[in-house]
């Protein structure tokens, strides 16, 4: 399932200039985000655009994850509602890419990542506790393109 429509710049002056450097580049080795590495997540965006969004590297085992934390903010990142309605992604590290499939954790999946997410970015723990709400985490799980 590929990712179709236009890409849409995001309104955001860091996160459009991070994926211009990126495409630029070929490698999200060329960004970070307070000197940690990231990954770049293509979509389609709730109105059938393209969305690309730099996120921190959460990676366990050579699975992914995404937190959508919006710095401990009251509300989701907008990336949240397009994850849910298109879950298959282009996921990129580095110079690689490939297609996956995010899916909301939780429960005890959850807790078993929480810690994870906070040891990739340790700010994390520090916006849970700045929020009411459950910071939501996807597994970036990789889908058999075979």
């Amino acid at each position: 399932m590929a990712i179709t429509g236009t890409y849409v710049p995001s309104p955001s002056d860091w996160v459009r200039k991070q994926v211009e450097k990126i495409e630029e580049t070929g490698t999200t080795d060329s960004v970070d985000i307070q000197g940690r590495p990231v990954v770049l997540l293509t979509m389609n965006g709730v109105t059938g655009s393209v969305r690309k969004v730099p996120l921190m590297r959460v990676e366990h085992d050579g699975v992914y994850a995404a937190v959508a934390s919006k710095g401990g903010a009251p509300d989701n990142p907008k990336w949240y509602a397009n994850l849910l309605k298109n879950p298959v992604i282009e996921l990129q590290d580095g110079t690689r890419s490939w297609t996956a499939r995010a899916r909301e954790l939780e429960g005890a999946e959850r807790e078993q990542w929480w810690p994870r997410c906070v040891e990739a970015f340790p700010p994390y723990a520090e916006y849970q506790q700045n929020t009411d709400r459950l910071i939501p985490v996807f597994v970036l799980e990789p889908v058999d393109e075979g």
